[in-house]
């Protein structure tokens, strides 16, 4: 693939700072002013230049037509019971975003809110919803072109009509209603200045109480400290309706405090329960004064244990830690239901409330059981489970003989059994053993020339674990390679793991990712010139630092929302959060960590880049999209190879959530007709 003409002009500012004695240089600045006429020109011709390009590649409307084709099936949500109700999202695969539908008991389905009326586009998405506890009411969300600000509305599941009531400025937030329905519980800011939505930091998050048929402006603060603007809160009612249990987090920080609220007066001070913040503390369930909790308080690989009201800080060991990662657990039906990884897989154990053994429960191969819904009132839960070449079929549990069968089951349009998947383990830079998976087509000729993807992530303790993307089908059905590295700074392997790939060790993170790279040609998959590498966000941090580390060792890349410029993240919108893995470029020590591989300052003049298409959208309220205008634009001032540098810049579209159906198939046909041309 070779560019034909001359990049849109760009002009560089002769801006240079000096932080913590280092002289710094950031031309393109001006590119962080979003909405002026420059940027705006700039957005408008990159895309313009990008359109030709991929529109020029013979084979993208085929891609798209068989991108369709693939997510055209039925899927289906974890379902909810309250009440007589079961509630649960449902998505045909062929409109824009899933809606939510209800079955009361012995009834037939039927749909209760479709946000695809809600807009021409298809890009106001139905972000979270929760039912009462009699499952009269769902208090719901609504996200709109892809931002993390929130909706929140209220509707009738009887009649399916919206009730008054509307909440605006939520982030980061659920609803968890009262006993008796007449309120709900939820999390939101100060409403923000007009120019200060898409950038501005994120913080003094409070928790409310709206009382249905009320104002939001008499909404009750029951949570706040503005001493402490970096504190988020999230309110969970207890199953018995007697506590609010209060999650206080800090950013990105592992680590959190618990408190307590009694419902019979949630203006009274709250309890704590755990206010150190000196672990991970996730209550599952309660009874009274007890509360099962997971954390990983002296357990670097987790544990389950009882804490009680009346005791503070205490904790008795129900299941202790074992050699395998505690990812999370539930408690239905009084049976703990402990969800490990090995080797970044699942293993599901199930134990008595008490902590005894009960047994281990059977799974359908190598993937991930994503999660477990029930109460411990219930004698059945609810769990789905997905691999790599698997969409998520849903499960249905009986609690006390572990009996399971198939809920829902979706049927997917290509034969699973075409493909494999393999685990693989390759030593990384220093010599530590890193998991691999391979997916292909079964009985595929790894002859060295096959044109490879390979994704990581590798931060905040996020396990990469066996997903389903039915955009990949078309690459493996393409005779081509996926492969996912588990690289350190995700969970995979608990606290340690994560601990060797974040602060003065980040490095670590992209030696493995260059090590896995390495290993698919040394071990004759494929060759430098048909490998791309991918990933979003924290993972498309990873791409560009690789990209920039290493440019000889990949035919294209692809970094998506990635957080590039590692000296100004912390300054726009919840950026912030990230410094419990990456640093605070305000720290003389962590700068020097953070200039050392910021991808956007170690673009280098003169140097042979890989073909390279940053993905991006204009609205991203978390990683904002100067980071890839940024450096794209450093990335094409610099190239002196042919290979293209383009940026695909989705207008009124955000971090990705919420993205419509139509918007996936066009950006991964974009994706895969831009890969298929550079790896030829």
């Amino acid at each position: 693939m070779v560019l034909e003409g001359r990049y849109p002009e760009a002009k560089r500012l002769d801006l240079v700072e000096t932080l913590h004695g280092v002289e710094v240089a950031d031309p393109y600045r001006w590119l962080e002013e979003s909405d002026s006429e420059d940027t705006r020109r700039w957005i408008r011709e990159q895309n313009e230049l990008t359109r030709r390009v991929l529109d020029s590649v013979p084979e993208r409307a085929a891609f798209a037509a068989r991108l369709k084709e693939l997510m055209d099936f039925e899927r289906f949500g974890l379902p909810v019971r309250r009440g007589d109700r079961l509630f649960y999202s449902y998505w045909d695969g062929k409109r824009s975003q899933p809606v939510l539908m209800v079955e009361e008991s012995g009834g037939e389905p039927r749909q209760l809110l479709d946000p695809n009326s809600l807009s021409e586009d298809g890009k106001v998405a139905l972000s979270s919803w929760s039912p009462s506890e009699d499952g009269r009411w769902v208090a719901y969300a609504l996200s709109t072109g892809g931002s993390d600000w929130l909706e929140w509305r209220v509707l009738d599941a009887e009649s399916g009509k919206d009730l008054p009531d509307r909440l605006q400025w939520s982030k980061f937030s659920g609803a968890s209603w009262l006993p008796d329905g007449t309120g709900f519980f939820y999390s939101g800011y100060e409403p923000p200045s007009e120019v200060d939505r898409l950038q501005a930091k994120n913080e003094g998050q409070r928790l409310l109480l709206h009382r249905l048929g009320t104002p939001q402006e008499s909404d009750l603060v029951v949570c706040q400290r503005p001493d402490q603007p970096q504190w988020g809160f999230s309110g969970g009612v207890s199953e018995d309706g007697r506590w609010l249990v209060v999650t206080v987090w800090t950013g990105t920080d592992r680590r959190n405090r618990v408190l307590l609220l009694d419902l019979a007066d949630v203006s009274a001070t709250a309890i704590p329960l755990f206010d150190r913040q000196d672990a991970r503390y996730g209550v599952l369930a309660s009874a009274g004064d007890r509360f099962w909790v997971w954390t990983d308080r002296d357990a670097p690989m987790g544990k389950i244990c009882l804490a009680d009201a009346r005791r503070p800080e205490e904790l008795e060991d129900l299941v202790p830690e074992c050699d395998l990662k505690l990812q999370w657990a539930s408690l239905v039906g009084r049976r703990l239901f402990a969800v490990y990884l090995r080797d970044a897989c699942s293993v599901v154990r199930v134990f008595e409330e008490d902590g005894t053994p009960v047994a281990e429960l059977p799974l359908p191969g190598l993937g991930t059981v994503g999660s477990f819904e029930g109460r411990r009132a219930d004698d059945e839960a609810f769990f789905v489970f997905t691999s790599f070449v698997r969409p998520p079929t849903l499960y249905r549990l009986g609690v006390e003989d572990l009996s399971v069968r198939v809920w829902r089951a979706p049927q997917a349009p290509f034969d699973p059994e075409r493909f494999e998947v393999r685990q693989q383990f390759y030593a990384g830079r220093d010599g530590t053993r890193i998991p691999l998976f391979l997916v292909h087509e079964r009985g595929l000729s790894l002859d060295g020339q096959r044109p490879t993807l390979l994704g990581g992530y590798g931060g905040f303790g996020i396990p990469v674990v066996p997903a389903f993307q039915p955009a990949d089908v078309l690459w493996l059905e393409r005779g081509g390679v996926v492969a996912v590295a588990n690289l350190r700074g995700g969970g995979e392997y608990g606290n340690a793991w994560h601990d060797a790939g974040r602060l003065a060790n980040k490095q670590n993170v992209f030696d493995d990712f260059i090590a896995a790279a390495e290993h698919l040609v040394r071990t004759g998959v494929t060759r430098p010139e048909r490998l791309a590498i991918r990933g979003g966000s924290n993972g498309g941090l990873l791409v560009g630092a690789c990209l920039t580390q290493r440019p000889d060792l990949f035919g294209a890349c692809v970094p998506y929302v990635g957080v590039l410029d590692m000296l100004r993240f912390h300054k726009f919108t919840i950026g912030w959060a990230w410094v419990s893995d990456y640093g605070d470029p305000e720290d003389p020590e962590a700068f020097r960590w953070l200039l050392a591989y910021s991808p956007y300052h170690n673009v280098r003049p003169g140097t042979r880049y890989p073909a390279t298409l940053v993905v991006t959208g204009d609205h991203d309220d978390r990683v904002v999209p100067l980071h890839s205008y940024k450096f794209a634009a450093a990335l094409q001032h610099s190239q002196a190879g042919k290979a293209p540098i383009l940026i695909r810049i989705e207008t009124r579209a955000g971090h990705g959530a919420g993205k419509p159906l139509w918007l996936q198939v066009e950006e991964s046909a974009d994706v895969f007709a831009f890969l298929a041309e550079a790896l030829r």
